[in-house]
């Protein structure tokens, strides 16, 4: 994601310098040609590109909007994932009634609360095609990790250990059925909050669309400097390659938009939102212990999201 509030320039125009260029090399022969040549009387009418434009305008303004739609989408989904894993540890917490309470219902909802950890971490690293967990998971057991290393769909098996862990639990009546019920109800709305993600990432946004866009918008550039070179001679250099900007800039934007899990700098902050919920279970079982796995753990994950400006 991207994490500085004031973004470069450069950092933007790094993004269509390839197109940026192309546009400067063809206005600038354009404006040569009609010099050198004296042909200023091939030229068109201002209003055709000016009207190619606008429905240029139309069409980029309904993409960015499809594409932050499937953004914010993201961000709700996982919005919902952090008060799901919060309560979904406080119900484990309150529900979960044994008269000796003995140091096994501790470590049972320790262990429960550290696999919600790790679901989320694993959840987020899937939705943008990494290994779901590292050799050595620091929230995992070792069997776990390989129950759940056997299946194609980490967050999913992880989520069949949270539905073994609630039965267990009512089977040695320290829950009764309604307390199981609820368990298992917030346990499939984190199961809805992953399949709802993973719709995002694989429907792909239609390339029909993307192709009459660019169509568009590259007739737009071309025909462009007949309007413009007649009446402003090389000045239109400069204007073209500041309107074109505008437009590249804007379905730029789109393009990065419309894929929240691609790791891209522009991604909806799993891995940030991660953090968060590891931060608050850890709290709520009054654990504030930061080894140096964890510590090194975090810090590969901030790696991730930070944005390196390659100028």
């Amino acid at each position: 994601m991207l994490l500085r509030k004031r973004i470069p320039w450069v950092y933007l125009m790094a993004k269509i310098k390839v197109e940026t260029s192309l546009v400067l090399i063809y206005s600038t022969l354009m404006a040569v040609w009609h010099r050198e040549l004296d042909i200023n009387h091939i030229s068109i009418p201002l209003a055709v590109p000016t009207i190619l434009g606008t429905i240029i305008s139309l069409l980029l303004a309904f993409r960015s909007n499809q594409a932050y739609d499937r953004w914010w989408e993201a961000r709700i989904i996982w919005g919902s994932i952090v008060n799901d894993s919060r309560s979904l540890m406080r119900q484990m917490q309150s529900f979960i009634s044994d008269p000796d309470y003995s140091v096994n219902v501790n470590r049972f909802i320790e262990r429960f609360g550290n696999r919600q950890i790790a679901w989320a971490y694993s959840l987020g690293r899937t939705l943008r095609g990494q290994q779901a967990f590292e050799e050595k998971e620091l929230w995992l057991t070792a069997e776990e990790r390989i129950w759940a290393g056997k299946h194609s769909n980490v967050p999913n098996a992880l989520l069949s250990l949270h539905a073994r862990d609630i039965r267990t639990a009512f089977q040695s009546e320290w829950i009764n059925p309604y307390q199981q019920v609820e368990l298992d109800r917030t346990v499939t709305r984190l199961c809805d909050s992953m399949g709802k993600c993973e719709r995002i990432k694989n429907t792909v946004f239609p390339t029909t669309y993307s192709l009459y866009i660019h169509f568009a918008l590259y007739l737009f550039i071309v025909l462009l400097p007949f309007g413009l070179t007649a009446s402003m001679g090389f000045v239109q250099v400069p204007l073209m390659v500041a309107i074109s900007s505008a437009f590249l800039l804007i379905e730029k934007m789109a393009i990065y938009l419309q894929d929240p899990f691609e790791n891209k700098p522009t991604d909806t902050p799993v891995t940030a939102i991660a953090q968060t919920i590891e931060r608050d279970l850890r709290q709520m079982m009054n654990d504030d212990t930061r080894t140096p796995q964890a510590e090194k753990q975090r810090s590969s994950e901030r790696e991730m999201e930070q944005v390196y400006y390659v100028l």
